[in-house]
């Protein structure tokens, strides 16, 4: 089912027609607050009177257009200073091929570099993984811009098999890392196929990450997961390991587990919420039923209710 779901998040008549549909946009609805940059400030508001904090990203990706790309970075810029004047706690997560840097390396590293800027020293950008195509020339431009600008984080997931020996070699930069499954359709032999293989180098990862090494080396560590058993065995390995509930993050998908959520906070730990606004959110709430595909029964039940 899952390799169905991501094979149709790729389909172009799909992206286009099956949106249309209620019950589509209904399920994608449990995701997302809305379309608009407006309904995710308010919705970040919201979430702020629980103290929780925000990450915002505007969906799109594999841009080819210059204009668009142009388009997409000065959204971010006005996203920026709209945060900036609500006082919220919300940080960009952003897509290097939403900026063009399919079409030019140097022109999406000048524009990574101009919403860094408005962001400020006390905001992180992250940049967010995309299929395993991109995943050096990101980290090539996260290492670029990390060297300058203190603010900016990079994804990593957790079904690569590479993805422990870029978390080492990342290591000496005081890198920001937000730790991901992963839900992209991949060629064979890259990633760890099975749920029970992915989990368990997501848990690997976490222990790298809230290690002492990494803590020595100033790593900010944002664990980005909505399965309460990989965040009781992290909070489990931080206690054992002497790590303060207030020295990493969980982060966790807008609509899923906000009783855990709240939970955690209580108990001291830092919690953001990713939330996802856009039009063009097809191939992107494809991937998140494939990530979890009771989701899909979630829909179904919907379409036969009514």
């Amino acid at each position: 089912m899952r390799s169905a779901i991501l094979a149709a998040s790729q389909n172009r008549w799909m992206r286009e027609q099956a949106s249309h549909y209620w019950f589509v946009r209904r399920t994608a609805g449990r995701f997302m607050p809305g379309e608009t940059l407006k309904d995710a400030l308010a919705a970040a508001a919201q979430l702020k009177l629980h103290g929780i904090g925000t990450l915002f990203t505007h969906l799109g990706e594999n841009i080819v257009d210059a204009g668009v790309a142009e388009a997409g970075t000065r959204h971010y810029l006005d996203a920026l200073d709209q945060i900036r004047a609500r006082g919220l706690d919300t940080e960009l997560s952003i897509k290097l091929t939403q900026l063009g840097v399919d079409l030019s390396l140097a022109q999406c590293y000048a524009k990574l570099v101009r919403i860094l800027e408005r962001a400020g020293g006390a905001s992180t950008v992250w940049i967010d993984m995309e299929s395993s195509r991109h995943t050096d020339i990101t980290l090539e431009l996260y290492r670029r811009a990390r060297k300058t600008h203190s603010n900016v984080g990079v994804c990593l997931q957790a079904y690569l098999h590479r993805t422990a020996r870029d978390l080492a070699a990342l290591m000496p930069l005081a890198p920001a890392i937000r730790l991901v499954k992963g839900a992209y359709k991949e060629p064979p032999g890259i990633v760890f196929r099975r749920k029970k293989d992915v989990d368990e180098n997501f848990f690997s990862l976490v222990k790298t990450l809230l290690g002492e090494p990494a803590r020595r080396a100033g790593v900010r560590a944002a664990i980005a997961t909505n399965d309460r058993e990989l965040i009781r065995r992290s909070t489990e390995f931080a206690a054992s390991a002497h790590v303060q509930p207030d020295q990493f993050e969980f982060q966790m998908l807008y609509g899923i587990q906000h009783p855990e959520l709240v939970r955690l906070v209580r108990d001291g730990y830092r919690a953001r919420v990713l939330i996802a606004y856009g039009s063009y959110w097809f191939p992107w709430f494809m991937r998140r039923l494939a990530e979890r595909p009771a989701n899909v029964l979630f829909m179904l039940r919907h379409l036969f209710a009514s």
